[in-house]
């Protein structure tokens, strides 16, 4: 059984944990479509690749960067632990938010959304949803 079909027989989100520029040098579009088709719903990195945070959004996968001076490592993160983030029903750009491990560990992060166009396209699921919604309310 693949990975993400045996976290979501036991009702496990499926989260990664990333390093600096995230998405760089990637096939831009796959490389968000293929971690939404795996069930990821959120990326936590140091930084990522400027038009790849902006598809991961697009593909409905929140993307959220260690504050400064923390990584995995000065957190001591293995990338083994399950993550629980549960953002507020009412996200802002750039709101922190509290991520806490199964190990007991908590940090902080920051939703990088930019924008409320962002913020609109994932509260509708991604983009796709949202283009769909709003040409089903245009008549």
């Amino acid at each position: 059984m693949e990975v993400d079909e045996r976290y979501k027989a036991v009702g496990q989100d499926t989260n990664v944990l990333a390093g600096v520029e995230y998405g760089s040098g990637s096939s831009r579009d796959w490389a968000a479509k293929g971690p939404m088709l795996l069930g990821v719903k959120d990326v936590v990195a140091k930084s990522f690749e400027r038009i790849h945070r902006s598809n991961l959004v697009g593909m409905g996968i929140i993307p959220f960067c260690f504050k400064a001076g923390e990584d995995a490592d000065t957190l001591q993160l293995t990338g083994h632990e399950g993550f629980n983030i549960d953002p507020p029903s009412e996200i802002r750009p750039g709101q922190d938010v509290i991520v806490t491990t199964n190990t007991g560990k908590s940090f902080t992060c920051a939703a990088r959304f930019d924008t409320e166009v962002e913020l609109a396209y994932f509260n509708h699921g991604g983009i796709l949803p949202y283009v769909i919604r709003q040409l089903t309310t245009q008549k």
